[in-house]
């Protein structure tokens, strides 16, 4: 028996990358979400590197707010051993249209697509292997959860093959959940309506099922993670920062925090869970951080707590201020002894005086 051949030369990479992560204002106001810093790096650099290491090198990303960004990043790609293009979505076209709409620079009868907002570690390969080997049209990346709830699930048969798509229930039949990323036939992708939005969960995958096409799941528990909240944000680069997540992109860096070059820790200061400190930050004596994320040029003073928040670029935090599952919006000055908890999220640019916000009475 000849063993199965692989795929990957012949396989043309798709990322999706035209959202607006409103979830994670105001950080998103300034920077499409892909583009945010994780683990000190653009979020999608984590996305394009596991992409390059799997073999795959022609990659077209599907971008629409704030398009330019991406292209002034990454230019052509060689810088991460890729060829990159880049399509622009004139209007929003939801995850089918998206797909559809990158159908002219397709080069392959075979396209790994991904949601650009989603950190994960399964093998790329074994996935484009799945494909091959069940002949599919369509195999879809599964990745099995504790808690299904909060996720449409994704059952399959025996031999694997797809047999329905369902919506978010609190009684779910499987553990299994779409993990956003697909590889398609390419005349899969020509059959998608052109010029309207078209969701691939809610319309393009549901109408392969009736039809009788060949989906398929493979099926893991590979690390996985969905980056489009700040509690999850926050977490993610807190995994890659500790090894839990992997990545290629950052042979070697792994602890309780990473700090980038140009920044300043001064003495006392204690960095724990996960903590990323950015180029040209300052963390001052006796401050406390734990899965904080300190993009570039922001500063924490002396005695000041950040636990499991985002500290946006050239935010200040000030002394024995505390900032705990919260969001400070770039260049925003936080006042000594403030308190702020619980989702609290703070515009660019806004100033609050020193304890203009207290969650308690103690001086």
């Amino acid at each position: 028996m000849t063993e199965p051949r692989s795929i990957v030369g012949e396989t043309d990479a798709v990322v999706l990358v035209g959202g607006q992560g409103t979830r994670l204002r105001p950080l998103t106001l300034s920077a499409p979400k892909p583009m945010l810093p994780t683990a000190g790096l653009p979020f999608l650099t984590h996305l394009l590197s596991r992409i390059r290491d799997a073999g795959l090198t022609h990659v077209v990303l599907g971008t629409s707010f704030k398009a330019e960004v991406f292209e002034e990043n990454f230019g052509d790609g060689s810088k991460l051993g890729l060829e990159l293009e880049y399509v622009t979505e004139t209007e929003p076209l939801g995850t089918g249209g998206g797909i559809r709409n990158v159908l002219p620079k397709l080069r392959h009868d075979n396209v790994m697509v991904f949601n650009g907002d989603v950190l994960g570690g399964t093998d790329l390969g074994q996935v484009l292997q799945t494909h091959v080997d069940n002949a599919a049209d369509v195999t879809l990346h599964l990745v099995r959860v504790g808690d299904p709830r909060a996720f449409g699930c994704v059952p399959t048969d025996a031999d694997g093959r797809v047999t329905a798509f369902l919506e978010k229930t609190q009684d779910p039949p499987t553990d299994q959940i779409n993990a956003g990323c697909y590889v398609f036939r390419r005349e899969i992708i020509e059959k998608i309506p052109a010029g309207r939005a078209v969701s691939v969960e809610r319309e393009v995958f549901p109408a392969l099922l009736t039809a009788g096409a060949r989906v398929y799941g493979h099926v893991d528990a590979a690390y996985w993670r969905d980056m489009g909240t700040p509690e999850d944000f926050v977490r993610g680069s807190a995994d890659l920062v500790r090894g839990i997540a992997p990545s290629p992109a950052l042979p070697g860096q792994r602890g309780e925090s990473l700090v980038h070059e140009g920044a300043g820790v001064a003495p006392g200061a204690l960095l724990i869970g996960g903590t990323v400190v950015g180029r040209g930050a300052e963390v001052g004596a006796g401050a406390r951080l734990d899965g904080a994320v300190l993009f570039d040029g922001a500063k924490v003073e002396a005695g000041a707590v950040v636990e499991r928040s985002i500290i946006g670029f050239g935010a200040r935090i000030g002394p024995r201020a505390l900032v705990r599952d919260a969001v400070i919006g770039d260049g925003a000055d936080i006042g000594a002894r403030c308190e702020l908890l619980r989702g609290a999220r703070v515009w660019p640019g806004v100033q609050l005086p020193d304890g203009g916000v207290r969650f308690s009475t103690d001086v």
